[in-house]
């Protein structure tokens, strides 16, 4: 099988608005950005509608073309894409491009990574803090993970760090409560199965007893939040994956949706309208894809949106907007 050589992988989900019993979400949309469409990164943003399902295209873009960028959402206020390579230059990136809600205008900010990281995994407690963690640092992996408090937009590292340095690895967070880091691959190219906790009061790290079904790198992943999150697609050792991962939040378990993504692939990107239904947009199954796949929470089927990423591609970063409250 070909394989994209530049070390890579986006991250996929950012976790989004956990609303509490008295209020009540206002859904709004879903970003994809960045990414690699076979010949050169990209820098522009799509946006899909959760009203209608449709795409648009943000007139906002990043502040260089990438892939393998981190994505995490403050819902309600603004998403942030970290990081990221363009492998035309060889350059990694450090900084954190923020889109702010509902204007969904780019600036930078001020704070950086604490180095230059690209294919890690990106996920959020939204309302309190995005994290990074992970990624290809020059050709090293990392089990760093980063944290970007959204009150003052400043980073600090945590203590606590990946049970292995991994690079092409996603996350999601059951917002509130916990960020999880599944799959990946180590610095000797094995794949990797295992879930990494964020416990979030606390930034402690712990590892689930369950893992993926599959040893997989490059897969994505986003979260119904209070209820379960997701891990799809990626790599195995010898092929491309289908398969949809489940992970209940009660009870860190895992299971295995019947749903499938339309087509195997490793580096979509995903992302959340939490309540309602994750989306998991293009990828690379040996040629790069537009499609975005849907899985609707209540009954966790599939279906496939008529609305296409503007450009055939794999390896950006994807967060929701779930909006505020009533």
């Amino acid at each position: 099988m070909t394989r994209f050589d530049s070390r890579r992988r986006v991250s996929t989900y950012t976790s989004v608005w956990m609303p509490t019993d008295d209020a009540t979400p206002q859904p709004v949309a879903g970003y994809f950005g960045g990414g690699y469409n076979g010949s050169t990164p990209l820098s522009g943003i799509d946006k899909i509608s959760f009203a209608d399902d449709s795409k648009s295209t943000l007139s906002a873009t990043l502040s260089a073309i990438r892939f393998g960028a981190m994505g995490m959402a403050n819902s309600g206020v603004a998403g942030y894409f970290a990081g990221g390579k363009n492998n035309i230059i060889d350059t990694y990136y450090s900084n954190i491009d923020k889109i702010t809600f509902p204007a969904d205008t780019k600036s930078t900010l001020s704070a950086t990574l604490a180095t230059n990281t690209s294919n890690g995994a990106g996920m959020a407690n939204s309302g309190t803090a995005g994290y990074a963690g992970g990624g290809d640092q020059s050709g090293s992996n990392l089990s760093r993970i980063d944290k970007i408090t959204f009150s003052s937009d400043s980073r600090s590292t945590l203590s606590a760090t990946l049970t292995t340095a991994s690079a092409y690895l996603a996350a999601m967070a059951n917002s509130g409560t916990a960020g999880y880091f599944g799959g990946g691959q180590n610095a000797a190219g094995t794949r990797l199965s295992g879930i990494d906790k964020i416990t979030f009061s606390s930034d402690s790290k712990s590892t689930l007893s369950a893992t993926l079904t599959t040893a997989v790198s490059n897969p994505t992943a986003m979260a119904n939040s209070g209820t379960a999150g997701y891990f799809a697609g990626g790599e195995s050792s010898s092929s491309y994956i289908s398969g949809i991962d489940k992970i209940t939040f009660s009870s860190d378990s895992k299971s295995t949706l019947s749903a499938t993504l339309t087509s195997a692939r490793q580096g979509p990107g995903a992302m959340a309208n939490s309540g309602t239904a994750g989306y998991v947009g293009g990828g690379d199954d040996g040629g790069y894809l537009s499609d975005i796949d849907k899985i609707t929470f209540a009954a966790d089927t599939k279906s496939t949106l008529s609305a296409t990423l503007t450009s055939a591609r794999g390896y950006m970063a994807g967060f929701a907007d779930c909006g505020t409250t009533l």
